[in-house]
């Protein structure tokens, strides 16, 4: 890895000399020893000490096996970079002309620039002039608006990357050989080497494929007002989709516009490339914890100690098992860790390492009964195990409003007075906290009114209190709005999944804890004072989010949700009561979220002709956001 520091204090001819040795290493000879982002890092430094430095507009591209030059009827230019959401603003509020600008965000492909035009393939080259590689055509298949096919069959123009799709660099390169007889490292340097190739018969043997991707297959709209509100979620469906990537694509939609503005000699000004390399960094997998939740095991990676926004990142969430299992995450593999912002460290992407240990667990590191893989999740089953039972406890505590009673006292209370329920904490008196380690008259007797004051509760806080998958406070709020809590014992899982926000797989979950907590709540009940919330004045709301481009402004939606009874709020959680999608945006990134937490989906269409009496309302004229994306 290269030394930052170190590179700080290289002149500007050691620099640019340091720049032109690893062009060689990336684009030659499909070689780098640096990542993209000790690459950026290197160019922005550079751009520091010489912002005209000719290196910093050279237009590169990857050496390749070609049968001759091709002249590009419009240049094929670089785009200028950004490494930060606020570059990015900067970009846009240079040539948005109102906030109502419409923008293009698409995906930055980590691969080979190449234009298809009357039976001819050429790669970018300097912009001006490209390498014909034709011959290269019968391992390459299109992904374009019109659909997919070999390039061979289309007759039209297609303007994209040529790369290798994460799945096919799975499966199919796991057994493909390169001239050396070894298999790729990675997708990246398969393409650049198969493209390096004289004869491509080898690579058809094997059933090689490479993809031309089309730059306007994946592309979604949003304009200069709504981008950074918006700029989450499309990072989200970005990422999602399955090329190697290392940024984004902005452009202005408006091409004559966008045309009118002019180019510099290496770039567009109505385009530019958000590089995924100011928020990430590549590190090594040194070992992965298992920590306890009240429902699951959470897995932590322990890694290499990088620096990301000025901060040293020395551990990674893993979020759970299915994450793991999907990213092929082990210990000793390289990892490409994300912090946007104040988020939580990440890991976005996996690369194997030369030694590798599976991560995941088979055996409870706490009472050693075998796990139970649940996915997402990973669980212990053992109602006994004893960090399950502290986990859950603690949920409890916190559910049901002990705020102050944390973990180590929890702890103290099983070990020293048996604890084991919400049941026997509501049971302890001052005298008996005064057996804890730490607990004199006054601090006992504080905890013991903040347990009593508990005793007064409403009965969501119940609820949620009962550590059941997926029926947080949230959702239990939602839940009994419509039902009470006995009439919850009487329903079914059918019944239970109509309710709003539920699903199949929480009301199953529902009806089965219901049942076997029976005893539990019966008792819990007949010793707490408990509120209903159904029918109650100050009962709170369902929650309702809009996704996707209506026919009227947002404004008009969410007033119309308020006059019937709905909150509107902004993004998709587990909490969330309703999603409502416009019509053909089932598959938008908060409706794949939604399906995935079980909140109800309804197209608009459907919820606007379930609402009674909704009147349709003219938006005011001067609303410059009418109908976008969000």
């Amino acid at each position: 890895m290269l030394d930052e520091n170190a590179i700080r204090n290289l002149n500007e001819a050691q620099l640019a000399r340091l720049i032109e040795y690893h062009n060689v290493k990336y684009w030659e000879e499909a070689e780098p020893e640096i990542s993209d982002e000790e690459y950026d890092f290197l160019m922005r430094r550079l751009a520091e000490l010489n912002p005209d430095h000719p290196l910093l507009s050279a237009v590169n591209a990857p050496a390749v096996a070609g049968s001759g030059k091709v002249v590009h009827r419009d240049p094929m230019l670089s785009l200028d970079k950004a490494y930060s959401l606020d570059e990015v603003m900067e970009w846009a509020g240079k040539y948005a002309r109102t906030p109502a600008e419409p923008l293009l965000v698409q995906p930055k492909y980590d691969g080979i620039s190449a234009i298809w035009s009357g039976g001819i393939l050429a790669t970018r080259g300097d912009g001006e002039t490209g390498e014909n590689i034709s011959d290269k055509v019968p391992l390459i298949e299109l992904e374009h608006p019109k659909g997919v096919m070999p390039l061979a069959e289309f007759r039209g123009q297609a303007r994209g990357e040529i790369v290798i799709r994460d799945d096919d660099f799975k499966t199919l390169y796991a057994n493909i050989r390169n001239r050396s007889g070894a298999t790729y490292r990675n997708s990246r340097n398969a393409a650049a080497g198969i493209m390096g190739l004289k004869d491509i018969a080898m690579m058809l043997h094997q059933h090689a494929k490479l993809t031309l991707v089309d730059y306007s297959l994946h592309s979604w709209n949003t304009t200069y007002g709504t981008l950074r509100e918006n700029w989450d979620e499309l990072v989200q469906k970005i990422e999602m989709l399955p090329y190697p990537m290392d940024g984004i694509v902005l452009k202005l939609a408006d091409e004559a516009y966008a045309r009118s503005l002019g180019s510099t000699a290496h770039h567009p000004r109505g385009q530019i490339a958000f590089k995924f390399s100011g928020v990430r960094r590549e590190s090594r997998v040194r070992a992965v914890e298992w920590s306890f939740g009240k429902n699951c095991l959470t897995p932590v990676a322990e890694i290499e100690p990088v620096e990301i926004s000025g901060t040293t990142i020395r551990h990674v969430s893993l979020h759970n098992l299915q994450n793991v299992l999907d990213k092929d995450i082990h210990i000793g593999d390289t990892v490409t860790v994300e912090r946007a912002g104040d988020v939580i460290p990440y890991i976005v992407a996996s690369a194997p390492g030369e030694e590798r240990t599976d991560c995941v667990i088979s055996v409870c590191p706490s009472c050693g009964k075998e796990l139970v893989r649940d996915l997402p999740e990973l669980r212990c089953v053992n109602p006994e195990c004893p960090e399950t039972r502290v986990m859950r406890l603690l949920a409890a505590v916190k559910n049901i409003g002990i705020e102050r009673l944390g973990e180590p006292n929890i702890r103290k209370m099983i070990a020293v007075l048996g604890v084991r329920d919400l049941n026997d904490i509501f049971r302890l008196t001052t005298t008996d906290i005064m057996k804890l380690e730490g607990f004199q008259a006054l601090s006992a007797h504080n905890l013991y009114n903040e347990i009593q004051a508990a005793k007064n509760v409403p009965d969501w806080q119940v609820l949620a209190s009962l550590n059941i998958k997926g029926i947080g406070p949230n959702i239990a709020k939602s839940i009994l709005r419509q039902y009470t809590l006995s009439e919850l014992e009487g329903l079914n899982a059918g019944e239970l999944a109509k309710i709003d926000g539920i699903g199949p797989e929480r009301a199953a979950a529902l009806e089965e804890e219901l049942r076997a907590q029976k005893a539990f709540l019966d008792e819990l009940l007949a010793g707490v004072s408990m509120r209903t919330t159904k029918n109650s004045a100050d009962a709170p709301r369902p929650t309702i989010c809009f996704t996707g481009k209506m026919p009227e402004k947002r404004s008009y939606y969410e007033k119309l949700a308020a006059e019937n009874g709905y909150e509107a709020v902004d993004s998709v959680t587990a909490a969330l009561s309703l999603l409502v999608a416009a019509d053909g945006e089932s598959n938008s990134t908060k409706a794949q979220k939604a399906a995935k937490l079980g909140v109800k989906v309804l197209p608009l269409t459907e919820w606007l002709g379930s609402l009674a009496g909704a009147r349709k309302e003219t938006p005011p004229e001067d609303d410059l956001f009418a109908g976008h994306k969000f």
